[in-house]
């Protein structure tokens, strides 16, 4: 089935669920667990029939953006809207890889079994990301296929139930989402269409922060700023035996691909914090040791960033499978140790005159903290 075919059989599907039927599996507006007074981005709205139920959700004090790419669709959604009453929502017509909305605008991305069907599945986790607000809600039904799959039977599911083309595997569609930013990934997989294709509930959260910031994966154009701020905190004496920040090379060929994250001013993108983590060992048994930093500019501490980037970290580090995150500090560093025990990190030992700084012998605490989910 071509791609265009695809697209109409399952605007049909949805078409067919105005009138009281579903795809199996497929009920984002339940997923996404919306409160009233929310505001909803629905990912490909086709008739409406969730843009309704999340406007009736979020009530009148609540705003729900219909997104589709048919004009025709968003003709269709407007009628039925009309036609119930319903007066919060707001259609708009444009692609789910480049959502007309600014960033930070809405508090939960939906979508009933569409982003499947995008020739650019990052693009659109990523955009739903950025229009996300701190802390906002990702909950969608999709097809995703529990193992890659040939071609074979990559057509014989399409043949029964379509919308089975563009399926990603489960742990393909995990590190979209860790790409893009999302943390607390769950998928969970309901209805099973054979061949390894199931209807799946995908759930995620944008890390929470401040206002007017945001936490996002480090990219390498923040290079300056996180040597900076590394710099700043080596400077105070109590961040590191380190005395001098590495090249942006060094940082980077010691620290873990994955797991790195800043914290920004959202107006200016100004990088104001970081966190990342180095592997302990490069032996199997300590796969999921991490060795975690976390550096905050000078200038903008007590304002809870340093928090915010750690429970970031820590969720992210529980979807990549770590069981213990841990780090050295100085014992006389009591505002690091405390951000790190309010987070469930514990001291395990003391590293007694471990290492000459400044020409003082000084101990070093050992913390760590023991995942609840992955290791038990």
């Amino acid at each position: 089935m071509a791609h265009d075919e695809i697209v109409d059989h399952c605007s049909a599907l949805a078409r067919s669920a105005l009138s009281g039927q579903r795809i199996a599996g497929c009920d984002p507006v339940a997923v996404a667990e919306l409160r009233a007074g929310e505001t909803v981005l629905d990912l490909g709205s086709g008739g409406g029939i969730d843009v309704l139920l999340s406007a009736r959700r979020v009530g009148p004090h609540g705003t729900v953006f219909a997104l589709d790419a048919s004009p025709a669709m968003v003709e269709l959604a407007q009628r039925n809207a009309e036609q119930a009453g319903v007066a919060n929502v707001r259609f708009l017509h444009g692609t789910i890889e480049a959502i007309p909305l600014p960033g930070h605008t809405v508090d939960v991305v939906i979508s009933n079994c569409v982003i499947n069907l995008s020739a650019d599945k990052a693009a659109v986790l990523g955009e739903a990301f950025r229009v996300l607000q701190p802390g906002g809600r990702f909950g969608v039904s999709d097809v995703l296929t529990a193992h890659a799959l040939d071609e074979q039977a990559r057509q014989r599911a399409e043949q029964r139930i379509g919308c089975a083309a563009g399926s990603l595997t489960v742990q393909e569609y995990r590190d979209l989402l860790a790409a893009a930013g999302f943390v607390a990934v769950t998928i969970t997989l309901t209805a099973d269409h054979g061949d390894g294709v199931h209807s799946a509930i995908v759930q995620a959260v944008k890390p929470a922060i401040g206002p007017g910031l945001e936490i996002r994966p480090m990219r390498e154009g923040d290079a300056a700023e996180v040597l900076g701020i590394y710099q700043a905190g080596l400077d105070t004496g109590q961040a590191s035996f380190e005395t001098t920040a590495p090249s942006w090379e060094g940082f980077s060929a010691s620290r873990l691909p994955h797991l790195r994250y800043v914290a920004t001013d959202s107006d200016s993108g100004e990088v104001l914090g970081w966190v990342a983590a180095s592997a302990v060992s490069s032996r199997p048994v300590y796969a999921g040791v991490v060795e975690h930093s976390v550096y905050v500019h000078p200038g903008c501490q007590a304002h809870g960033i340093g928090r915010a980037l750690l429970a970031a970290f820590i969720a992210a580090a529980e979807d990549a499978g770590v069981w213990t995150i841990q780090s050295g500090v100085f014992p006389e560093n009591a505002a690091s140790l405390s951000l790190h025990q309010a987070l469930g990190f514990r001291v395990v030992g003391t590293r007694e005159r471990i290492g000459c700084h400044h020409g003082l012998w000084r101990d070093v605490l050992l913390i760590e903290r023991r995942s609840a989910l992955s290791g038990t």
